[in-house]
């Protein structure tokens, strides 16, 4: 069974949707983050898929879902802290950050923030590949993109869009586009696991590669998926993140992150 509340940190108003019924006792919580101009429910099946064994946190973040935008800016850094407060409000000790394309970025600043709270990061299509670094590159990458999306993803997407509104979203997606993904992933110590659906014209395939062999992560490809991997493969995703968290478990704690990253390719 889901819940779903309402809570304010910092004065910010988020909504938390958890999964809690069937958690074993090793196992850690997962914190789903969607992207800019989203909500939970592009991330509602892997949220779904993740619940089966684990306790599942999918937040709504001020100024997206209907939440009332803030009177003041929140650039990615300060949306992090506001995340890793978030953490500490719910009693969430051993998080592992399931972020979406700018939820990414959140993702990334959460693990900054809340260094002693979050074990793992899990970056899904993440941005900004540096052959879109503008508005008009990236708005000409999200168009082709769309027309490898379902019907369902994208009414999704555009309800969702309509729902954060115009002026909200464009003083993120400015926040999204000036963000240095590369450079904060480095200082980040936690273990990393990036996925990217193989058709994906938002994360290219050369963008994903570099920022894992930058900052020394795992990198999953599923073959014949979109920007929308996680919902249009739940299940695949789903495996994949729980596969690579059981391994940071069963590796226990860690000083730094592996220096190896590993690719693999799924469909």
């Amino acid at each position: 069974m889901t819940t779903r509340r309402r809570l304010v940190v910092d004065g910010f108003a988020l909504r938390l949707h958890e999964s809690a019924d069937r958690v074993a006792s090793d196992t850690p919580t997962y914190v789903l983050i969607h992207g800019v101009g989203m909500s939970h429910r592009s991330l509602a099946r892997l949220h779904a898929q993740l619940a089966v064994h684990a306790r599942v946190l999918s937040v709504d973040l001020p100024g997206f879902a209907g939440l009332p935008a803030p009177a003041r800016d929140l650039d990615i850094a300060a949306m992090g802290g506001v995340l890793g407060r978030l953490l500490a409000m719910t009693g969430v000790t051993e998080a592992i950050l399931v972020g979406h394309s700018m939820g990414a970025q959140w993702a990334i600043e959460t693990s900054l923030a809340a260094p002693d709270r979050v074990i793992g990061v899990v970056l899904i299509g993440p941005v900004v590949d540096d052959h879109h670094r503008s508005l008009p590159a990236q708005g000409r990458a999200l168009a082709v993109d769309t027309l490898r999306e379902s019907l369902a993803a994208n009414a999704i997407v555009f309800t969702d869009y309509i729902r954060c509104g115009i002026r909200w979203y464009l003083r993120q997606v400015r926040h999204m586009v000036e963000y240095p993904t590369q450079e904060r992933l480095r200082r980040s110590s936690v273990p990393v696991l990036l996925v990217r659906g193989g058709d994906d014209a938002v994360a290219g395939a050369d963008w994903c590669r570099r920022l894992g062999d930058a900052a020394m992560v795992d990198l999953v490809e599923l073959a014949g998926h979109a920007h929308n991997v996680q919902h249009s493969a739940p299940a695949a995703v789903g495996a994949a993140v729980s596969a690579w968290a059981a391994g940071l478990l069963a590796k226990g704690p860690t000083p730094m992150r592996p220096r190896n990253g590993r690719a693999s390719s799924a469909r």
